[in-house]
């Protein structure tokens, strides 16, 4: 009986850590951070006047070693700005996508319907969007303004094909950390400024973050904002005509951003 007695606390103390550790450990797989679901992503490109076959490949490969993104996309490659993306004429084009990454050329386009079924596509949806470059001078020749509304601003022309200085207008997450006073490895600058083009200008609803200079015009013009369009969060730049631009880390730093920006996740 005395060794019993003795024996007993210490038959008690061992179960007593053997469950201390075994709670422990359930306590660690239960804390363990659930990996987040890939953002499904739509890159829509493609069009005249830039290299689209190459720059599809840039945008998925460099945005996915930067976020958790599943991509699809689309690619129709004609070299008129007349032509009129297949994938727009189905009103649930955009369902399913968190955000679509529009890189296209068709700014010869004129049939409103038509579009103003991509705006209507992305509101049914309720996907965010990203547009690079000429996605903002795509659709320029329609008369509706629901396109131009959704990007933010209204680009009709460009200057001439120079390296781009880039300063900063905001404190803003998707813009702090680019480098001060970057310069773009080539560019083709797009018209913002009013005072370049009588029908450019920044939407009321967007927030101007950087505009870009170039040796060969005065005007200063905003290229790097972001906008709010009946709910949707939408990220705009002008910059990208050059794949060696668009392959640059800093570009696709800021794309990322941008984009995770949009669907209210740039914190990962």
């Amino acid at each position: 009986m005395k060794s019993l007695r003795l024996l007993l606390p210490v038959v008690i103390l061992s179960a007593l850590l053997v469950a201390t550790l075994v709670g422990q450990d359930k306590g660690k797989k239960g804390g363990e951070k659930k990996k987040p679901e890939p953002i499904h992503a739509l890159l829509v490109t493609g069009g005249c006047c830039h290299d689209y076959d190459t720059q599809k490949g840039i945008l998925m490969a460099g945005i996915s070693e930067r976020a958790e993104v599943k991509w699809d996309f689309v690619y129709e490659q004609f070299d008129g700005k007349e032509h009129k993306i297949s994938l727009y004429n189905d009103p649930d084009w955009a369902m399913g996508y968190d955000v679509v990454v529009h890189n296209e050329c068709y700014g010869g386009v004129t049939d409103d319907e038509f579009v103003n079924r991509i705006v209507e596509g992305h509101l049914k949806a309720k996907a965010a969007a990203v547009f690079l470059h000429c996605s903002m001078h795509s659709y320029r020749s329609a008369s509706t303004n629901q396109y131009r509304a959704l990007i933010g601003v209204s680009s009709f022309n460009h200057g001439a094909k120079h390296p781009i200085t880039l300063k900063k207008l905001a404190s803003h997450p998707v813009i702090d950390p680019l480098p001060e006073g970057w310069v773009t490895p080539n560019g083709e600058l797009y018209n913002t400024n009013p005072k370049t083009h009588p029908d450019a200008k920044v939407w009321e609803s967007a927030t101007a973050l950087a505009q870009g200079t170039i040796p060969s015009t005065a005007e200063p013009q905003v290229c790097i904002w972001v906008n709010e369009y009946e709910g949707l969060r939408t990220f705009s730049t002008t910059l990208g005509h050059h794949n060696e631009t668009m392959s640059d880390p800093v570009y696709l730093d800021l794309v990322t951003r941008g984009l995770l920006w949009t669907l209210g996740k740039l914190d990962r």
